[in-house]
């Protein structure tokens, strides 16, 4: 197996657009994609970051929700994109719909700059052709302690980091697939290189904090 190909395990949801990931040649030197029901039977020791999508089947993770804990605690990372409704990511609460008056309401504000979204214009994360919504439509209540990066404009959280659930690191994202933005148009198309270097430096991060105690 290619080397960098242990760095992101994704699961493989069946859905259509899952099996655009695992058939786009932009992933096919980063990411193993396993089948979701396989989960409890992989052995996890070699990835570092394990990606899971918003089509995901959220009642089988909440059955083997001690194996995403195992995972994190061994200091590895979880990027989850989508909306909860059950209780299997550690720190995370049930999605909450945004109440819509206006196309305006589903506007991306940047909260603080970050490596993930560096150089990324907040318009280019709120409209696809011009309408807005696709990017994220609610959020999620964020763990105490948790790095807010993305909001709406009532200040909701839509996109965080949580570095006290666990002894691993979780991304959250209340939306569509941050890795999916690799083939988006305009400066969004920067947030997947970005975010793969980020899970790599963070991971690394994690290791050495480790070492040290």
């Amino acid at each position: 197996m290619n080397k960098n190909r242990t760095d992101f395990l994704m699961l493989d949801t069946g859905s259509y657009f899952g099996k655009a990931r695992v058939n786009d040649p932009q992933y096919q030197d980063d990411f193993t994609f396993v089948d979701t029901y396989e989960l409890p039977n992989i052995y996890l020791k070699p990835y570092k970051c394990l990606v899971v999508q918003g089509l995901i089947d959220q009642k089988f993770l909440f059955r083997h929700k001690e194996v995403i804990r195992e995972f994190l605690d061994d200091k590895k990372i979880v990027v989850f994109s989508g909306n909860l409704f059950l209780d299997w990511l550690p720190g995370g609460s049930s999605f909450i719909p945004k109440t819509i008056l206006s196309y305006k309401d589903y506007e991306v504000s940047i909260d603080h700059r970050h490596p993930i979204f560096d150089g990324v214009e907040e318009d280019d994360m709120t409209y696809n052709k011009g309408v807005s919504g696709f990017f994220a439509r609610g959020h999620h209540p964020i763990p105490e302690g948790a790095e807010v990066l993305l909001t709406l404009p009532g200040g909701e959280p839509i996109t965080y980091i949580d570095r006290n659930s666990t002894k691993g690191t979780i991304l959250v994202h209340a939306g569509s697939d941050l890795f999916g933005a690799m083939n988006a148009s305009g400066t969004k198309k920067r947030i997947g290189p970005q975010l793969i270097q980020w899970v790599r430096d963070e991971y690394s991060t994690l290791q050495e904090r480790g070492e040290m105690g």
